[in-house]
């Protein structure tokens, strides 16, 4: 499970470390073969191990092909997935086109997300979080599931 948020920075070639805590579960849980896709939601990167990858993927192949929101979660999603190794010093290479998507320059920001680790651009990352604690509305808007939680 990935937990946390890291600052990181990127390098010029588009190289990222991953912090030794996420390398050690990427390498545990698929060799350090992941894949990178964007997150048809918000303006960041979502990175998985591949067999997490694997199954999400064939969930979303499922999705009937003639519904058009279907068809825009399938080529979003699987579309600009992007397999990626991690070398041996614990770095991958962001491809260009996904780098453009989440505005990502130098410093970065890793947000652990149970089976997957987000990237973001850190400027986006501090207004995204920003926006979330100055949401008037946070609580009253929690999914219905949410609600019936105990922390």
């Amino acid at each position: 499970m990935f937990r946390g948020i890291h600052s990181v920075n990127m390098d010029a070639k588009g190289r990222l470390a991953i912090p030794a805590k996420f390398r050690e579960l990427l390498n545990g849980a698929s060799e350090g073969q992941l894949v990178i896709t964007i997150d048809p939601v918000a303006r960041c990167l979502a990175v998985y191990p591949l067999p997490q990858w694997e199954e999400i993927q064939a969930k979303i192949e499922k999705l009937p092909s003639l519904n058009p929101n279907a068809k825009r979660m399938q080529r979003l999603f699987i579309g600009h997935a992007s397999d990626c190794e991690l070398d041996a010093n614990g770095r991958f290479l962001i491809p260009p086109p996904l780098r453009a998507y989440a505005s990502l320059e130098k410093k970065l920001v890793l947000l652990g997300q149970g089976q997957k680790v987000e990237i973001w651009s850190d400027e986006l990352w501090q207004s995204q979080l920003t926006s979330m604690l100055e949401d008037s509305d946070g609580m009253e808007s929690l999914p219905e599931e949410m609600q019936s939680l105990s922390f």
